[in-house]
């Protein structure tokens, strides 16, 4: 992740269009199929497609665009979306360490938000409490990865107690159904 590029300022940086941009990571409406519009299509036809990134370093988060767009798509419901790019980096971390701790938070927050789109309770509360587990490990800091620890702590507690009002399983193809944004930190 040690491309040059301008610093984005959170949390409402890309617009649709610029979220839509690198095909193969989200997909349209009508790519999704009609009986699972919160997920990926796929199929035997049609594997899942994987952007391999390098690894994040924890001493330039600012430069990674795929960590940062992954901030933008969960902040604005693309919850799967924001899934899949925190999962490669995840990969590149080797899946260990507290970079990939971290970033498997964010993925169960990110998987709590695609589990209250398909209505189902038990799983917001099961990924978000196992968000907040992870967090509550990485405790020797008030900030990681430019994301207030305490602010994501506290954002997935009150998520899994609160788990039967966030659930909606709208057919809109895109819905902010999390009552939190993730707000970048210097």
């Amino acid at each position: 992740c040690g491309v040059d590029v301008p610093h984005l300022e959170a949390p409402e940086r890309l617009g649709d269009e610029e979220l839509l941009e690198r095909p193969g990571e989200l997909r349209d409406d009508a790519e999704r199929d009609p009986a699972e519009p919160h997920g990926p299509v796929e199929s035997a036809q049609q594997p899942a497609r994987r952007v391999v990134e390098p690894a994040l370093d924890p001493a330039r988060w600012q430069d990674c665009q795929p960590y940062l767009r992954g901030i933008d798509l969960f902040n604005q419901g693309y919850y799967w979306e924001a899934h899949e790019a925190w999962e490669s980096l995840w990969q590149a971390a080797g899946r260990c360490g507290v970079v990939a701790e971290f970033l498997k938070g964010l993925i169960a927050l990110a998987a709590a938000g695609v589990k209250a789109r398909e209505g189902r309770a038990a799983g917001v509360t099961q990924h978000a409490q196992r968000a907040q587990s992870i967090f509550r490990v990485i405790s020797n800091q008030s900030s990681f990865l430019g994301l207030n620890l305490d602010e994501l702590r506290n954002a997935s507690e009150a998520l899994a107690a609160s788990a039967e009002r966030v659930v909606n399983p709208s057919s809109e193809a895109v819905i902010i159904v999390l009552p939190f944004a993730m707000t970048l930190t210097d």
